[in-house]
Parts: C-alpha cells; structure tokens; sequence
C-alpha cells in the first residue's frame, strides 16, 4: 500500500510544480528578458535571433537612466506619494476594519467593497476640478490623496477578513478585566494582525508605487513618480530599449525586493484566515 500512496503523491506533487511553472513562467520570461534587455549593448538589442546573455555587459544603460530625466527626484517623489499614502492608509483603514468586523456592519463592508471595485479612474476629473480650484495641482498632495482612493478599501477589507477569523475570546477577557475598547484593539487584536497588517501594506505599495495615470495627470514636472519616468524615456524618433528596460528594473526592483524579504509575512497572512477558520 505504501508504494502507490508515494507514487500517488509524487504525481501531485509534480502536477502542482508543472501548473506552478505554467503560471509563473510568462511573468518570470518577460522579467527576464527585460533584465537581458537593460544590460545589453544597443545594438544587441535589435539583433536577430536575439541575445540573451551579451558578451559585455552594459551598465551604462543604468547610468543613462540616472543622470536623465529627472529620475532621481521621480524616484523621491514616489517614495513620498507611497509612503503617505500607505501609511494613512494604515492609520484608517486597520481601525476600520476592525470595527466593522466587529460590529458586524455588512453594509460598510459592501461599500467598502464596492470602493474596491470602481476604477480609480472614476474619481479623477472631480478630484482634478477640485484640486484645481484649491490650486494644489503640480504638487505632490493631490497624488497622495487619490492614491487613499486604491489603498483605504485594500486594507480595510483585508483586515475586515482578518479579524473576522480572529479569535474573540482574548478581547472579551481584556474587557472583563477592565479594559477599555482602545485597550483591547491596541493590545490585543493589533498584535495578532500583524500578518494581515503586513499583506495589506505589501499590496498598498504595489499598488501606489506602480500607478501611473495619476501621476502624469495630477503632477507637475517637478512632482512626477517614477512610472511617469519610464514613459518619458520614450521619444518619438528611436526608442532605446536598453535605458528603458533599466529604468523598468528600476521601478519594479524596490517592489520585488520588499515582496521576497516579507514573503513569510504574506504566507502567513494570507493562510491565517484559512487556519484559524478550520
């Protein structure tokens, strides 16, 4: 019996990794081709059949991206427009969600949900008119304030499932003790969600970090994020594939980065819901 039981689970097991590579592979080819791209020379790049690994490899086309257009203050701008934007998000979205989950209140989950679903773009001419008339446009506060429109709905609804799967019986002892509701959300459910605190930071950077619509409607030259750094490397008489595959690198690298160091985070948080509600 043992043997068809380990030849049963080697098949699934080699099915999952065949699926899994099948998923994965189109995303991992065009990174790294991308990364081919963005180290070789320029006329590697049009060379036919193409070159995936060059000779010599050409950092220049990292400095060409550094040194032009204005990358390292786009670079900044990003960091700032995210890093408001996720950290308001946090300071709104984890409380909420919190008190809804425990007050139960599904129809501030439906609304939040449907805030989820609408394309931001929806929002953008009434807050451009607005912005406009307050004359904040061209700088970096009508960014950070639409980008709350993506992240406030992703951490609320992550965290009204969180805590919903959480146990409550801690937080009715704290309360028999004495303490107060703040007490207990600061001492007790807080430091069980920090996994799911942690999946909703992860997503609300990526999806701050890599909008671009927002940024080259609502900025000015001088508050511009980075994906608007991209678009602007390409010109209309000759597209230099080797910069403008640097500066993709570029962008997706802090992303991919904070992604693999929290990985366990995320897995965690991801699967606590699951676990917990078993």
């Amino acid at each position: 019996m043992r043997r068809p039981m380990t030849l049963r689970r080697l098949l699934r097991g080699l099915g999952l990794a065949v699926a899994l590579f099948l998923v994965v592979s189109p995303a991992l080819f065009f990174f790294v081709w991308m990364l081919s791209l963005s180290l070789k020379p320029e006329i590697d790049n049009s060379t036919y059949p193409p070159i995936l690994i060059p000779e010599t490899f050409a950092w220049e086309n990292y400095a060409a991206v550094f040194n032009s257009n204005r990358f390292v203050k786009y670079f900044a701008n990003s960091l700032v427009v995210t890093g408001a934007a996720t950290l308001i998000a946090l300071l709104v979205g984890v409380p909420a969600g919190y008190g809804i989950a425990r007050m139960r209140a599904t129809g501030a989950a439906v609304i939040i949900l449907i805030a989820r679903m609408t394309p931001g773009l929806s929002f953008l001419i009434p807050l451009f008119l607005l912005f406009q008339w307050l004359g904040l446009l061209g700088t970096l506060w009508p960014q950070i304030v639409i980008h709350l429109v993506l992240t406030v709905p992703i951490v609320i609804w992550i965290m009204i499932g969180y805590f919903e799967t959480t146990p409550i019986e801690l937080e009715e002892a704290a309360l028999i003790d004495g303490a107060s509701r703040w007490d207990v959300f600061l001492r007790v459910a807080l430091p069980i969600a920090k996994p799911g605190i942690t999946v909703a930071f992860i997503l609300s950077v990526i999806f701050s970090w890599n909008n671009f619509v927002f940024g080259i409607v609502l900025a000015g030259r001088e508050t511009r994020t980075l994906p608007v750094a991209v678009y602007n490397m390409l010109s209309f008489d000759q597209i230099a594939w080797g910069p403008l595959a640097a500066a993709a690198i570029v962008v997706t690298l802090p992303v991919l980065v904070l992604t693999v160091a929290a990985q366990r985070q995320i897995i965690a948080g991801l699967t606590a819901g699951a676990v917990k509600g078993g």
